[in-house]
């Protein structure tokens, strides 16, 4: 059976006529022949709707008792048992008494919907969960019942009842909605114009929104591209740049010329991780355009125009805004830029806005310098280093009476040029050797004071210093940049042999995959994303860290993973060339799902093998356990029915007494195999209650040949929880069994004994009992010991008693008899709360 359809009348306020419209439509179905009846409906005294009510069956209500008054709702059990087609269920938020069955009438409704019924029922856009908080703000009134947003969004059919604020005022007025005493106070407080007004736009939107997840559904299901202007969709393309705050508040005025425009801003990265974009810049962006009630998106592409319209059209956008290029003049000759070529492409369906700004023919700028990676620390002791250094050095040594001579000199410039390489790299290196140049000629070569150098060895020697000065600084930057790159190198490698290591060994802790990646890359929160298709929304697959991302848009990195899944990261902004291990990251994420995915399926695939192995033992036991009593009764049915003898009475009895005994056993199969299949499906649900063993187990030995048990179960003996008919059967199969397997002249002993907080009952038999490797194995469907040399079953009493056992908390186990035989314990649980009163040897009763 297939679940029920749910149709919501949705209003804006009390009294827009939701009830009216729900019994309208009741009455509809009821002409074209529909079962329908009325679950609950609450009419509050107004004449014109309980007048809806006539003609239209009524599901009698239930009476529930509370703090000594009489309340009546919906008996959800009377609407099952009757069982329509559609039933009506007014007050889809309303909270129900204390003591029914479930503490919301929404929760009703789905079991209704569960049991295949379509529901009819009603809502106010202030029971909504997600609006209580501006409800609030709105009239002043907090709302004590609420319903999920989730519960109404799943409706298949949602229908805005409206109504003008004045007409419903108007009504109220009348006195068609409250009784006269109610109608200056209402009037004068939630029913304010301002107020309904603004609960109308709630409704409004809400609904809105709602339709156009339905239309995006439509458009993804019949693989529509083109779009369609259903409402104005503005996409602001995003470079980075600091034009882009102009660019969305541009947009922002644009969308607010016309109702329910709406703002989305999108950065197209480039696959590879190169951008010159300014992570910072893209923060605010992102914050203004949230603030403006907009949303940021993430996209990666090459082609950045193809990207961007393919993106316009995948969300039905109807207009686009860029900036005006901030290439130079010369620049164009690379191409015509993303403006006109989107420009160009966007077809007759999307409107494109260059809009200009004071970055225009400015130049994009350079990338961040490769610098910046040593730190600022750094290339400021480079600079100081490499400027300041030589000018004390040159103080140093001009206070010298007889210095260390030229060449000397020469050597302690050249180190002071090497320090700066190793502090701030080349720049402050070459400018270092530069200063140094200068300061060896004016101070240290002769005639001194001047920048001429009279002796042509000298200038040799200055040429030299600094040719060596220059090359020293590139070959010690150049090793600086290699030591960096080989650590990052071997950072990456150990996190690329940690990823290749977890795949050799199996492991399958999603959430510690993605937690090594917050660490990895100092992040406050991970998550692993996916949908289904295009057009469906995210779901989280995995998370760690507070506040994860519900959409890769969201996040401040997100590395997509296929078609459908997507890796979002918040903390903050990765380098590109971060992005290469955050890429093996994502892949292995995707994978461990995968894994864990086909580990369920592996499961699942043992169960239905397990299932399969248990029918192939059902026909084999059909073939021949189930067909020795059909052969007897058919045997004894021909004879009784044979013309050519004539039975005597005792030969009849005879027979007929056979056909019964052939048909218990029968029974006792087909119940043993009704049973295992509940047990194999899940199905069986214990109704517990508290019961005394000795009202349960003397009604487990009807089976059993009279005088065949000893019976042994004190009355002090404490209550068990159990449900008492899952016990009586538990019981009769382990009797039963232990009866078979008895010798002949021997009574079974089943007794009873209370143990802490607990309560055991032991059968024990004389019977040739069971080795210690095969007491787990007799507990297995069709599994009999012996082959069960006594005749009738098919292996499955002990297994169908463990199952009911264990389904109420409690154990059955196999022991063996002091002196020969087997003993069966099942153990249950005590009620709470029982005190032992001691070990009173319990008085004999003989079944």
């Amino acid at each position: 059976m297939g679940r029920g359809k749910l149709r919501i009348y949705l209003g804006a306020a009390p009294g827009v006529g939701k009830t009216y419209a729900m019994l309208s439509e009741a009455h509809r179905r009821v002409e074209r022949g529909t079962d329908c009846v009325v679950g609950f409906v609450e009419h509050h005294d107004r004449p014109r709707t309980e007048v809806m009510l006539h003609g239209l069956e009524q599901v009698p209500r239930r009476a529930i008792e509370y703090r000594d008054t009489v309340f009546t709702e919906m008996d959800v059990d009377a609407v099952l048992d009757r069982a329509p087609a559609v039933a009506l269920v007014d007050e889809l938020a309303h909270t129900n008494v204390p003591g029914s069955r479930n503490a919301k009438r929404w929760q009703d409704v789905e079991e209704l919907l569960q049991a295949g019924i379509d529901v009819v029922s009603t809502v106010n856009i202030q029971h909504l969960e997600s609006l209580g908080d501006v409800v609030e703000s709105i009239t002043g009134v907090r709302q004590r019942e609420t319903v999920p947003d989730e519960v109404v969004r799943r409706a298949d059919q949602i229908e805005l009842v409206d109504m003008s604020p004045q007409a419903l005022r108007r009504r109220m007025a009348h006195g068609n909605i409250y009784k006269p005493d109610r109608i200056d106070a209402s009037l004068s407080n939630y029913f304010r114009p301002g107020n309904l007004t603004a609960l109308r736009e709630l409704a409004l939107l809400w609904v809105a929104d709602r339709v156009d997840e339905y239309l995006q559904q439509y458009r993804g299901e019949h693989n529509i591209s083109t779009t369609w202007q259903a409402r104005e969709r503005i996409v602001v393309g995003l470079t980075g740049g600091p034009e882009g705050r102009t660019l969305i508040r541009r947009a922002s005025r644009m969308a607010a010329k016309g109702s329910g425009g709406e703002i989305l801003a999108v950065y197209i990265a480039r696959s590879d991780g190169l951008t010159s974009a300014s992570p910072k810049e893209l923060t605010t962006q992102r914050t203004l355009v949230e603030d403006l009630g907009g949303t940021f998106h993430h996209v990666i592409g090459d082609d950045i125009p193809s990207a961007l319209l393919a993106f316009a059209r995948g969300v039905n956008a109807t207009q686009i805004v860029l900036g005006s290029s901030r290439r130079k003049a010369w620049q164009y000759i690379y191409g015509p830029g993303v403006g006109a070529t989107v420009a160009r492409e966007s077809g007759p369906d999307l409107d494109v806005h260059i809009v200009t700004h004071d970055e225009v023919a400015k130049g994009r700028g350079l990338p961040i310098a490769r610098g910046a990676r040593l730190g600022r620390a750094r290339i400021i002791w480079g600079w100081l280093t490499g400027v300041g250094g030589p000018v004390l050095l040159t103080l140093l040594l001009t206070s010298m009476a007889n210095g260390p001579g030229l060449a000397n000199d020469v050597l302690l410039f050249l180190f002071m040029t090497v320090a700066a390489a190793l502090l701030g790299g080349l720049l402050p290196a070459l400018a270092s050797a530069a200063v140094g140049s200068l300061l060896l000629n004016y101070w240290f070569t002769p005639p001194t004071h001047t920048l001429t150098v009279q002796d042509p060895r000298n200038f040799v020697a200055i040429v030299i210093f600094f040719a060596v000065a220059v090359a020293v600084a590139s070959v010690v930057d150049l090793a600086a940049r290699r030591t960096h790159q080989a650590a990052r190198l071997r950072a990456e490698s150990e996190i690329l042999s940690f990823l290749a290591g977890s795949v050799l060994r199996g492991e399958t802790a999603l959430d510690a995959l993605l937690e090594r990646v917050r660490e990895t890359f100092a992040m406050e929160s991970v998550a692993l994303l996916e949908r289904r298709s295009d057009v469906d929304p995210w779901t989280c697959a995995g998370s760690v860290g507070p506040a994860p991302v519900s959409r890769p848009e969201d996040a401040d990195v997100d590395m997509p993973v296929g078609d459908h899944m997507a890796l979002a990261l918040s903390g903050r902004v990765l380098p590109a060339e971060d992005r290469r291990v955050l890429g093996a990251f994502a892949a292995q994420a995707a994978v461990v799902l995968d894994r864990q995915r086909l580990v369920g399926e592996a499961e699942e695939a043992r169960r239905l093998a397990e299932g399969n192995r248990i029918r192939t033992a059902l026909l084999a036991a059909v073939s021949h356990d189930l067909r020795t009593p059909l052969a007897a009764i058919k045997a004894a049915v021909t004879s009784l029915r044979s013309d050519d003898v004539a039975w005597s009475e005792a030969d009849e009895a005879e027979l007929l007494e056979g056909i019964e005994n052939g048909a218990d056993r029968l029974d006792h199969l087909v119940g043993n195999l009704l049973d295992m299949s509940r047990l194999q499906t899940g199905t069986v649900t214990p109704l517990i209650r508290e019961i005394d063993l000795d009202e349960v187990v003397p009604m487990a030995l009807g089976g059993v040949p009279e005088g065949s048990v000893d019976l042994d179960i004190p009355e002090t003996l404490p209550m068990v929880a159990v449900d008492p008919g899952l016990l009586e059967r538990a019981v009769a199969n382990i009797v039963e069994n232990a009866v078979k397997y008895n010798p002949d002249g021997e009574r079974v002993i089943v007794a009873a004994s209370a143990l802490g907080a607990r309560v055991e009952l032991r059968v024990a038999d004389r019977g040739p009992g069971v080795p210690d490797d095969g007491k787990e194995r007799i507990f297995e469907p069709f599994q009999r010991y012996g082959d069960a040399p006594r005749g009738a079953g098919v292996g499955l009493g002990l297994a169908v008693a463990r199952g009911f056992v264990e389904s109420m908390g409690g154990t059955l186990d196999a022991e063996d008899t002091p002196g020969g035989g087997m003993t069966m314990v099942l153990t249950l649980k005590a009620v709470s709360g029982y005190v032992p009163t001691g070990t009173d040897l319990p008085a004999q009763a003989v079944s």
